[in-house]
């Protein structure tokens, strides 16, 4: 089994797509018209429904590489005319001489109607990225092969320049065409990478108008959905965040509430550091002498005229502290900070900061205002085998880590609500409900809302009585806050209906 999911034997089997990729792969404008009607006629009632013909009327004009046009063949919106300027969502194949043709999705130069509804979703863009960053993970082997942009309606803004110079075979296809094409594929010698391109984006195309693939194909289009949703929201392991914190050292783990990042983080303290180093926990009042030290009062003492007062002395703080254990020994030693982004990170450190560097040229050292005692007395540096393992909830608008300064010192890694555990540790009802929230957000939410999507462990339980209780009790309280609070206000009619969905359980 490859990474495209198809066992050996699967990918030997012709293929629904076969005639289209011919085309593709062909490299000549010879029955142009003709061939393609017979790749498009090949899908219906084969692996989309006889009536999803009616969605699409194919656009392909015979013009046999004159300078009078660009020769293409596309899928469009069948309320468009016969001939002249289209409108809409489009699948494109674009034919050059002696290159494979462009595969692309497009927007009609006439505008977006009459799919101003699907290409205005952040969904849709979302999607479009996810698969151009699955196929160049996939096919790519170091070379940039497919491209998707931000927003595909912004038909104000171009193909980027990079990439019109390193596909430069596709020139014109660029200069006339450009600002509309909003995802594109350029096939390789590989053949499957096309297969895979075409499926994916016809797919989606047909989906979004209404027409998923028959029942036949549907372990085929979920494989391949599997695949390009993974570069959506990846999973992160405890492998990956402990291979980072090796090479990097200092390392952030972001995602929405309920993901698990407080477990994993604890679990990677315990089994793979051995249990040595330690967990702290910031907040508001968190401050530098906290974290790095300052003075401290040790105890009450009489003084000359009758009254109380204290003696201070120094008191190393957090990171101090570990930086001491580590310097102790060889082994590696995790500090772990819970709540990362709920204190001031820039404030805590102060010149502190400097010492945040994975791999120096040179051993950095700052000055301490105190002498705090050994091993550091009063200068500091942070010891090769101290690792600091952050966690940090990205739906926590309070406060956020947006000093760039910090961010360049930590490796972020996100993780991501999990299907495969709500299948594992779930029921029929709370996969239901987590499927249903993930397609809300994926479909609706903006980027800065999309890290607020809650995370699989409001969706565990096997036995269903209790988990209706967890959705009622715990799950929907926060989509009520999100929503008091404006934090998905772009789509919060889908989620007051969803609401009313959980509260009828």
């Amino acid at each position: 089994m490859n990474s495209f999911g198809k066992t050996k034997r699967e990918q030997q089997m012709p293929s629904i797509f076969d005639p289209l990729v011919d085309i593709i792969h062909s490299r000549t404008l010879g029955s142009w018209k003709d061939r393609n009607e017979k790749a498009l006629a090949a899908l219906f009632g084969a692996r989309y429904a006889k009536r999803a013909e009616k969605s699409v009327a194919l656009r392909a004009p015979d013009m046999k590489g004159s300078d009078a046009g660009v020769p293409y063949a596309a899928y469009i919106h069948p309320s468009n005319a016969d001939a002249g300027a289209y409108g809409g969502m489009s699948f494109v194949i674009f034919p050059v001489e002696g290159e494979p043709c462009l595969v692309a999705m497009v927007i009609g130069t006439q505008g977006l109607a009459p799919d101003e509804s699907i290409l205005g979703r952040p969904g849709h863009a979302r999607k479009m990225q996810a698969v151009t960053a699955w196929l160049n993970h996939r096919f790519g082997g170091g070379n940039q092969l497919a491209w998707a942009k931000q927003d595909p309606t912004r038909i104000d803004i171009d193909v980027p320049d990079s990439l019109q110079r390193a596909w430069s075979a596709y020139e014109r296809v660029f200069k006339r065409y450009g600002r509309v094409l909003y995802a594109l594929y350029k096939p390789s010698e590989d053949r499957s990478g096309a297969i895979a391109a075409v499926t994916a984006m016809l797919d989606l195309m047909f989906e979004e108008r209404g027409h998923p693939p028959l029942k036949d194909f549907h372990e085929d289009s979920s494989r391949v959905r599997s695949a390009w949703f993974s570069h959506l929201m990846p999973e992160t392991g405890s492998t990956q965040v402990v291979e980072l914190l090796r090479n990097r050292r200092f390392v952030v783990l972001q995602g929405p509430p309920g993901t698990g990042k407080t477990r994993m983080a604890r679990q990677i303290l315990s089994a793979d550091y051995d249990g040595f180093g330690r967990s702290v926990q910031f907040h508001p009042s968190t401050t530098y002498e906290n974290f790095i030290g300052g003075l401290a009062p040790l105890q009450h003492e009489a003084i000359a005229d009758g009254g109380l007062g204290f003696r201070f002395a120094p008191k190393p703080g957090f990171l101090l502290e570990a930086a001491a254990r580590a310097a102790d020994s060889t082994k590696p030693y995790l500090l772990h900070i819970d709540e990362i982004n709920r204190a001031d990170l820039a404030k805590i450190l102060g010149e502190a900061i400097y010492l945040f560097e994975a791999d120096p040229e040179s051993r950095r050292e700052i000055d301490l205002p105190y002498d705090f005692g050994e091993p550091f007395r009063q200068s500091l540096h942070l010891p090769e085998n101290l690792h600091v393992l952050g966690t940090m909830n990205s739906a926590d608008r309070s406060i956020a880590i947006v000093d760039v300064a910090v961010r360049r010192r930590f490796a972020f890694l996100s993780l991501w609500p999990s299907l495969s555990v709500v299948e594992e540790h779930g029921c029929p009802l709370t996969q239901r409900a987590f499927q249903e929230l993930v397609s809300i957000f994926v479909e609706h939410a903006p980027d800065e809302a999309l890290a607020l999507l809650p995370g699989h462990s409001y969706f565990l339980g096997k036995d269903e009585q209790r988990a209706r209780i967890n959705l009622r009790t715990s799950l929907a309280p926060l989509l009520a806050e999100y929503l008091a609070q404006g934090y998905v206000s772009g789509f919060a009619e889908s989620i007051r209906g969803y609401l009313q969905w959980l509260e009828s359980l």
